[in-house]
């Protein structure tokens, strides 16, 4: 096996040794018919993996088809995936065959896999297991030899805990798993990215290319990359059509960067000691939607907490729940003394603290507008605003419908 060769085919570029051993993986696992499960964070170039493994398989003659799961809307998605029957549901005018029907043969890539609904991650299941699906609408079981790949960007093994994916389905999709790292531990490929990508715009915008001195090539070396090798290309193309001088410095790629230098609160303040209210305050609506987060794990660990026998519970849970929580007969003051029934600590239940917060933060009126800026910014393409926002395109979708968004 040629992995530069592999590279040189992919259009992919660096030299690390956890991108080299996920193309060693993919190429090894090609000629098989395992299902294969790639994870990564958005950005990191997981599509190209499944064109790999497709390529170098006996199925390279069949079709390959790729599925965004995450931008197909709930309501369609079985359709889409199995097809369906006229007159299946309202708008079915017309027998539709699925991307499984299609792909008989061939290889089917399901990207954002994490995001298929409990109803669906069923149907998948049966495939995997027997070949069989059934179209919507109907009760003839039809067969497919389809190899399937998957792909996401989301902890699962966090989703089963929560019950958002089924085990079994995950322990099918991931026979074989393949990593894919984020840009930040591949410091080795991120001045090699940068050249080739400011190569590649100065040649299609017909300019000169773009240089870096030392304290600026240190600088991109440094930085965190949450976009990975998508956000770097951005950045690049952004500086090749904006920037005059073709000679890059530190302030100038500082500008580029966003939350450059701030580890612990990003980007409040900047090497110069400002940020426009506009970055102040989309970091202050992050911070708001962290601290719902923390708050609703919070409830849980005093429920937790407090459905524990009163003998079970640690004197710091004491504290805590003399704190957060107003007892109603079961609680113990910190010195071991039973409280009366019903009477309660001065306190407030944790459900109000919630509610308070809500109230006077106004989170909901702070998330319609978040999303209104991102779909501002990119002309109304959802996908690219979900990217901005951190979020897949099918909550986003829920979002806009939710909050009617024009």
């Amino acid at each position: 096996m040629d992995i530069q060769a592999i590279k040189r085919r992919f259009g992919i570029i660096g030299n690390s040794t956890g991108l080299n051993r996920a193309i060693e993986v993919a190429y090894r696992v090609a000629p098989t018919d395992l299902s294969v499960l790639i994870s990564g964070e958005s950005g990191t170039g997981k599509e190209v993996f499944p064109q790999i493994i497709h390529q170098f398989s006996a199925r390279k003659h069949g079709p390959y088809i790729a599925v965004n799961c995450g931008a197909i809307p709930e309501g369609t998605i079985d359709s889409e995936l199995f097809g369906h029957e006229k007159g299946a549901f309202t708008g079915a005018h017309d027998k539709r065959s699925g991307y499984f029907e299609v792909a008989d043969n061939g290889t089917i890539f399901l990207d954002e896999v994490s995001e298929l609904p409990l109803s669906t991650q069923v149907r998948l299941l049966r495939v995997l297991e027997s070949g069989e699906f059934i179209k919507v609408g109907s009760s003839k079981v039809l067969r497919t030899n389809v190899r399937i790949v998957a792909a996401t960007n989301v902890d699962i093994i966090k989703l089963l805990g929560e019950g958002k994916f089924r085990e079994d389905l995950y322990y099918r999709l991931n026979t074989v798993p393949i990593f894919i790292p984020p840009l930040r531990d591949r410091k080795e490929d991120i001045l090699i990215l940068f050249r080739k990508f400011s190569m590649d715009f100065a040649e299609r915008y017909r300019m000169p290319e773009i240089l870096l001195n030392e304290e600026a090539r240190q600088m991109l070396i440094q930085y965190s990359w949450p976009g990975n090798v998508r956000q770097l290309k951005n950045i690049t193309e952004q500086i090749s059509i904006i920037e005059k001088d073709r000679e890059i410095n530190a302030d100038v790629l500082r500008k580029y960067l966003p939350d450059y230098s701030a580890e612990t609160l990003p980007a409040l303040i900047s090497s110069a000691g400002e940020k426009s209210f506009a970055s102040e305050r989309e970091i202050l609506y992050k911070i708001l939607f962290d601290m719902r987060s923390d708050m609703h794990d919070l409830k849980k660990l005093v429920h937790e907490i407090i459905s524990k026998s009163p003998h079970d519970i640690e004197i710091d849970d004491d504290r805590l729940i003399d704190k957060l929580y107003s007892g109603t007969g079961r609680l113990y003051d910190t010195g071991g003394t039973r409280l009366q029934e019903g009477k309660h600590q001065e306190s407030p239940h944790i459900e109000d603290t919630e509610e308070i917060i809500e109230e006077s933060l106004s989170l909901q009126d702070k998330e319609m507008e978040l999303i209104r800026k991102a779909l501002d910014k990119y002309g109304g393409r959802r996908k690219m605003a979900a990217n901005e926002l951190g979020i897949s395109e099918r909550t986003l979708y829920r979002k806009i419908k939710q909050y009617d968004i024009a």
